[in-house]
């Protein structure tokens, strides 16, 4: 407790110093001779060649790489809902990312609402400005509403990152995981807990990409068709896709006679003799951060082959960061309007293929790895 308490008293003392991780600077020194081309009068002629022609934003202003990371703090990591400057900190690291590992300007932008009609209206109004959204720490089921009405009404790709950037990279770490253990995405059967944000975008992933065997479960249970507790309509659309033989029960109920387990919900809800009744050569994804479902020596305790969690202090941490910053590279340089499920569908395949040779502790880059901002951007091109 002492050590951890110092370490937090580190992290707020090094925060203090830096007093925000990201600043604004300019592309050209100011002097007297350039100031007539940089500001007025000069800038007028940009300004009329801009309003009669919107394309050209892409070439003279900041519109052509620069992307909004939006939030309204309504679910901040797994702290809950701090709110929009309890979100601040994290878009705030979300835009030095951007900027350090893909190039990428971005602002981060929090909300003080969370009314989905408010949230949609202020996000189409400051539209003009960037390139692309990044969508942002949104609660459930709301966030799925508010990024399909934007990308609706947006000429620029919308993405909500905790949906779509940890479908991605779950998938990729999926792909060398059963290319290790020898078993097909197809005739896996897949456990996935977790209904909100992340759990249904990575079923919905997981089902385009051809597995044919996913059941999610939540805090009632097992997810079907049919199933009147806790149901939303976001529940009941996934369900008619999923859980093909209609189980019910517990998540220990379902886990049994599973191939993998992909956990995006809460600390230390598995035991290790949980895992005994899985398949052999089982894969468990534990990403409930900082606790997973399941501690990794526990799941291997219980007979998983592969263990992977969203923690740096473990092997095989499955991480977002490995995702948006190429993502939104390749999407501005290409300047695509949206970014589809086959974009997503080869971004994993891209990142997977990074790892020549997966083994039990080796199935995913390391997230700093730069070969995978250029692997990402690279799907836009295809």
């Amino acid at each position: 407790m002492i050590d951890r308490m110092n370490n937090n008293k580190d992290v707020i003392a090094f925060s203090q110093q830096l007093a925000g991780k990201i600043e604004v600077g300019s592309k050209k020194k100011l002097t007297k001779n350039n100031l007539p081309l940089l500001y007025t009068p000069g800038v007028a002629e940009i300004s009329n060649l801009v309003a009669s022609d919107s394309g050209e934003a892409y070439h003279h202003t900041i519109k052509a790489n620069t992307v909004a990371v939006v939030s309204d703090g309504s679910a901040v990591l797994g702290l809950g809902n701090l709110g929009p400057l309890g979100a601040l900190p994290v878009m705030e690291g979300k835009a030095l990312l951007f900027k350090e590992l893909a190039g990428v300007d971005a602002f981060p932008i929090v909300l003080d609402t969370q009314d989905t009609e408010a949230i949609i209206e202020t996000v189409k109004n400051i539209a003009p400005t960037f390139g692309g959204i990044n969508l942002e720490d949104i609660a459930a089921p709301r966030c799925f509403e508010i990024e399909e009405r934007l990308k609706r009404e947006l000429d620029i790709p919308v993405f909500h990152d905790d949906q779509h950037g940890t479908a991605i990279v779950v998938l990729a770490g999926l792909y060398n995981a059963l290319r290790v253990v020898g078993k097909e995405l197809k005739t896996v059967k897949i456990v996935i807990s977790g209904a909100g944000a992340a759990g249904i975008a990575i079923a919905k992933l997981l089902a385009y990409a051809g597995a044919e065997r996913i059941i999610l479960a939540d805090r009632t249970g097992a997810i079907y068709t049919g199933r009147v507790d806790g149901m939303n309509p976001v529940k009941s659309e996934i369900a008619t896709v999923t859980n093909p033989d209609h189980e019910s029960g517990t998540l220990q109920d379902i886990l049994k006679g599973a191939d993998v387990f992909i956990g995006v919900s809460g600390p230390n809800l598995l035991i290790a003799d949980d895992i005994t009744h899985m398949n052999q050569d089982a894969i468990v994804f534990a990403m409930s951060n900082p606790i997973p479902e399941i501690m990794p020596d526990d799941a291997r305790r219980g007979g998983a082959r592969i263990v992977a969690t969203g923690r740096s202090d473990f092997a095989n941490q499955i991480n977002n960061m490995l995702v948006f910053p190429g993502l939104f590279r390749g999407a501005l340089d290409a300047r695509v309007h949206t970014i589809t499920d086959d974009h997503k569908i080869a971004a994993a395949r891209a990142l997977a293929d990074l790892v020549r040779r997966p083994n039990d502790t080796n199935i995913i880059p390391k997230p700093l790895d730069k070969k995978a901002v250029r692997a990402v951007a690279s799907v836009f091109q295809q």
